[in-house]
């Protein structure tokens, strides 16, 4: 895989103008992203105020027991694109809910509560506003179902979920984001010390050669041996995720 060639600027575009279309097409006044300060959503938000004016995109702050440096670098990119942003704090509704199973849940449990706590305050704040939620999937990620079904996968629109880690990366370059938010340790900060890689149990790099040989029936390269099966296992069990219910036809 070349990854020089890849044209970011290219895609950018090519995004913005598909993003701009579909709003307009659906009739709605723009995009509600949540921000967590992390390269998925800064890049998501980036491309919805090119697509439709950052008057047209609203941020959305929502801590739920979350580090002090997600919350400052979420404010950091509101304020570098200049979009409107609403901090709805959920602490409160967390605790009470978390509180009401006692000591049933687990800790996967408790993070697909934070996770779908958030989707619905995105579409209470959508629909007030007449506008979509945009998710902030992408394609290394929703491959291998690493993420909380209606949770941050319950959105309206997907704009990067066919670019792998690195093609996010490039275009979060391209937007001159500041280097150490582009570089910066990948975490749904979903309970204390979590990270994305060591969840995944490889980097991300690794994880997006793997899929391009996956994806296109080649022989992938003896070194990454001993991930393969892990990838084709997550793929597996996750793929209910990618699709619909299952629904009993009589």
């Amino acid at each position: 895989m070349n990854r020089e060639d890849f044209n970011a600027g290219a895609e950018v575009k090519k995004i913005s103008k598909w993003l701009r279309e579909y709003n307009d097409n659906a009739g709605t006044n723009g995009y509600v992203i949540g921000l967590s300060g992390g390269i998925d959503s800064t890049l998501t938000a980036a491309l919805a105020v090119e697509a439709v004016g950052k008057e047209n995109v609203v941020g959305v702050v929502m801590p739920i027991y979350s580090p002090e440096n997600d919350e400052s670098d979420a404010w950091f990119v509101a304020d570098f694109l200049g979009i409107n942003v609403i901090d709805v704090n959920l602490k409160h509704t967390y605790n009470e809910m978390t509180e009401a199973f006692g000591s049933d849940l687990g800790r996967l449990e408790k993070a697909n509560i934070r996770s779908r706590l958030r989707m619905v305050a995105l579409y209470a704040i959508a629909g007030k506003r007449n506008m979509l939620v945009v998710g902030t999937g992408n394609k290394s990620e929703d491959t291998i179902g690493y993420f909380t079904k209606y949770g941050d996968g319950g959105v309206d629109i997907l704009p990067i979920v066919e670019y792998y880690k690195w093609e996010v990366k490039k275009m979060a370059k391209y937007f001159e984001f500041p280097l150490d938010l582009v570089e910066r340790t990948p975490t749904a900060a979903l309970w204390e010390g979590q990270t994305d890689e060591v969840d995944i149990g490889m980097s991300y790099d690794v994880l997006d050669d793997i899929l391009y040989y996956l994806e296109r029936g080649d022989e992938y390269p003896i070194m990454y041996a001993d991930k393969v099966d892990i990838v084709k296992e997550m793929i597996r069990k996750n793929k209910h995720k990618n699709n619909y219910p299952p629904s009993y036809r009589r």
